[in-house]
């Protein structure tokens, strides 16, 4: 059972921000598109028995008010890691492992460069800087691909959904495929089609040098959303020490269908014994 934060208000109430376990050191655990903080379920019980552990919902899921969400201000990832920043600065942390699956790696990228004082190590888990193709550099989709994509979400968000969890989930997991389909179909269309395009259209490239907080960067070997080549990408151009580590399973949510996998390099990342 996690400790709400009971702040009276402020970020922390406003991105329904929990707490899990009384350790020294504080982990935060920051979801990606089409889920919330729940998508941590198997890794907290664990985690907490090491961390003060972090989790919360980004502005664009149906748990947070929607008059809080403002398309300008979350047109890119600036403003989601304002909001981080706001965060774990109402909450007087400094020093935090964090940890970001998909669009959160690169907003907690974004967030080191603003106050690096913030994070002592980052894990960016299924991140990437940029998702289309160009010469020279493969983020896994051509412009024709991304244009079908919106499309579909603007048509019709739930045919979208159901065909694509099942392809980003990329294992036989009927739970973790049902999982993921309903976390997504709970967003608003309209939202889900703002943000698809804040992601899919980023071009993050030039933060990584800016990076000097560690970092170890952790893909599986074949991510429909995130080509493997990606990490290596990611290591060669961060402006930090970082370690790369390739999970033997297939897909981009780990945490929900390699759990035990993921949670081995994560102790093994982070020293816990």
């Amino acid at each position: 059972m996690g400790t709400t934060c009971g702040y009276g208000g402020g970020m922390a109430c406003a991105l329904n921000a929990n707490f899990y376990g009384n350790g020294t050191q504080t982990l935060v655990l920051s979801h990606g598109f089409g889920t919330d903080q729940t998508v941590w379920h198997y890794l907290i019980p664990f985690l907490a028995c090491y961390f003060k552990v972090l989790v919360f919902d980004l502005a664009f899921t149906p748990n947070v008010n929607s008059t809080l969400y403002d398309s300008k201000k979350y047109s890119n990832f600036d403003g989601y890691a304002h909001d981080l920043v706001s965060l774990l600065d109402e909450l007087n942390l400094n020093k935090t492992i964090y940890v970001g699956h998909s669009m959160s790696a690169m907003i907690g990228c974004i967030a080191a460069t603003r106050k690096p004082q913030l994070f002592e190590h980052l894990v960016l888990l299924g991140g990437s800087p940029r998702y289309q193709n160009e010469e020279g550099y493969e983020g896994g989709f051509n412009e024709p691909k991304l244009d079908e994509i919106f499309e579909s979400i603007s048509k019709n968000f739930s045919k979208w959904a159901h065909s694509f969890a099942p392809d980003a989930v990329g294992v036989n997991n009927p739970s973790a495929v049902s999982e993921f389909e309903h976390s997504l179909l709970r967003m608003n269309p309209s939202i889900a089609l703002e943000v698809a395009k804040t992601i899919f259209l980023s071009d993050l490239r030039t933060i990584l040098p800016q990076v000097h907080v560690p970092c170890t960067i952790i893909q599986t070997k074949n991510d429909t959303i995130v080509p493997v080549s990606v990490a290596s990408y990611m290591k060669k151009n961060l402006g930090t020490h970082s370690e790369v580590k390739i999970l033997q399973t297939q897909g981009h949510f780990p945490q929900l269908t390699a759990y035990c996998l993921l949670l081995k390099v994560l102790r093994d990342s982070l020293f816990v014994k």
